[in-house]
């Protein structure tokens, strides 16, 4: 279960919500280390002196249907404060000797509490008028109070918003302290961490370095590993996190899938080979991908397609290195979360991920994945850490199926083309208007469609591109960054007047969920 026995760490029990990833994040952002394990897997056993607090997640379960969800109860009597958030609020309730039933009214959005006592979990969490806006989510509400426990705040349609037991160190809240809607919520949370359970700031970027390369070092030993670079932030760090810790023992395969970014391929070689001296096996494999692909519009044929070939080629030449051992890939917490719920609770898989799982059974190498219980800001300060460039470091996410997945339909030599010069314009212009930075994720994207347009006194019959870019935190929602009508008439213009094939630019203005980021 856990990374380090040895490190002091606040356990978050996933009953399934949504938004249980950011309750880790906003933890690990205040400097103490934090895991996840899902409800169906932790037993009291697990509970040891370097869990200095629990947290029960929210989820979509109800408490009064006890065969729906699993959990021991003497979990919660090892003297550990615990803080109950949504379902995890009810359950805590229910445990307690409480009562649980399906709400009057529900709640669905912002909600304001007001406070009715003083209590250490809501310090500085109220304004002056005793009030506080929270995020609701929830059908069930506490309808009993257990025994012991006072009421700290109640909401309109929650008697119980914010219920405690100070004697047995129990918290209680209906809302979602940990998402950005709730104001002070990351203060509350603070509140639990460093004043009830009393835990030390133990989680920073160069302890993650440390701790990380020690990892690497005591996993792989003397052995060779070899390395699935791609050019991405995250294969980035692993490769140089991984030179870092065992030098030339380390082999990085670059296939270039003929769908990267403009020019990718260039600054890859250039970066690792040239500057990091890194092991760097260069392959271009543009052609076979081509042919594999061609007249393929299904987007998880693709993904299959690109995934299978990628790994038949990387297997390929890592057969040259002799006597290797293990294979590292760049898979991230997210990754994990969306192919398969990494804690095995009731998340659903949204869409495949081709570097999870994806490791052929013949290959018979052990995985080394330095970074999947981290999320993509975490990653990025250890990249700094490790002396990456800024720019590498800041990069926007690039998915691996590159270009293939924004390019609906089928794939052909000259859409790639038109594809890579419009979003090659698109970044170019985020720079030079210094908006790259205040962007997660940017892209141009070639739609399926052709639309009639004039030139001059030409008709024209050409495709559709469209333009996306979003704001988020970890990529697990998101939503659409609102330029200004000048910026997208610019790059509107730019894209339509350089790039024979585009007569027209659209832009989406679709938040994640919804949609998803990528159109594929």
């Amino acid at each position: 279960m856990s990374l380090d026995k040895n490190l002091n760490k606040i356990l978050i029990i996933d009953f399934g919500s949504q938004f249980t990833q950011l309750i880790a994040r906003r933890i690990r952002e205040s400097g103490v280390y934090s895991e996840i394990i899902s409800h169906k897997k932790v037993k009291n056993k697990n509970i040891d002196n370097s869990i200095k607090g629990i947290i029960l997640s929210g989820g979509p379960l109800n408490v009064y249907q006890i065969n729906k969800y699993s959990f021991d109860k003497r979990i919660i009597e090892n003297q550990i404060p615990v803080l109950g958030i949504c379902f995890g609020h009810q359950i805590l309730s229910k445990l307690n000797g409480g009562r649980v039933k399906q709400s009057k009214y529900r709640e669905f959005g912002l909600a304001n509490i007001r406070k009715k006592r003083e209590s250490i979990l809501t310090k500085n969490f109220f304004n002056k008028k005793n009030i506080n806006k929270v995020w609701m989510s929830h059908a069930d509400q506490v309808s009993k109070l257990p025994k012991n426990f006072n009421v700290i705040a109640s909401s309109q349609n929650s008697k119980f918003a914010i219920i405690e037991n100070k004697k047995k160190n129990f918290y209680g809240v209906q809302f979602h302290p940990e998402v950005t809607h709730t104001e002070n919520g990351k203060k509350l949370i603070n509140n639990f961490i460093f004043l009830i359970c009393k835990i030390k700031r133990n989680w920073s970027s160069k302890d993650q370095k440390i701790k990380l390369i020690k990892d690497v070092q005591n996993l792989v030993g003397e052995n060779k590993v070899i390395c699935a670079l791609s050019g991405g932030v995250d294969s980035s760090v692993v490769a140089q996190l991984l030179n870092k810790a065992i030098g030339k023992k380390l082999f990085c395969i670059f296939v270039n899938t003929g769908l990267l970014r403009k020019n990718e391929e260039i600054q890859v070689v250039k970066t690792f080979k040239k500057k990091l001296k890194i092991n760097l096996i260069y392959v271009n494999a543009e052609n076979e991908f081509l042919r594999k692909l061609n007249n393929v519009s299904d987007p998880e044929k693709k993904r299959k397609i690109i995934g299978n070939l990628f790994i038949k080629i990387f297997e390929r030449y890592a057969k040259r290195i002799k006597n290797v051992k293990f294979l590292a890939q760049g898979t991230l917490y997210p990754d994990l979360i969306e192919s398969k719920s990494v804690t095995g609770s009731q998340t659903s898989k949204i869409k495949s991920h081709h570097n999870v799982g994806g490791l052929p059974k013949k290959m018979k190498l052990k995985l080394v994945e330095p970074l999947k219980f981290l999320f993509k800001d975490e990653v990025r300060k250890l990249g700094l850490e490790l002396k990456l460039s800024k720019e590498i470091i800041s990069r926007h996410p690039f998915p691996g199926p590159g270009l293939a997945i924004r390019m609906p339909g089928i794939i052909t030599k000259e859409k790639i083309k038109i594809l890579k010069e419009a979003d090659n314009y698109f970044i170019q212009a985020l720079r030079e208007h210094n908006l790259y930075n205040k962007i997660w994720q940017a892209y141009a994207a070639l739609l399926p469609v052709k639309t009639v347009g004039v030139m001059g006194d030409n008709r024209t019959y050409e495709y559709l591109c469209l333009l996306r870019a979003i704001t988020s935190e970890d990529g697990m929602t998101a939503d659409f960054y609102d330029f200004k009508k000048s910026f997208i008439q610019i790059i509107s213009n730019k894209i339509v007047n350089s790039i024979r094939g585009v007569n027209r630019v659209v832009y989406d203005v679709t938040s994640k969920p919804p949609s998803t980021i990528e159109l594929e």
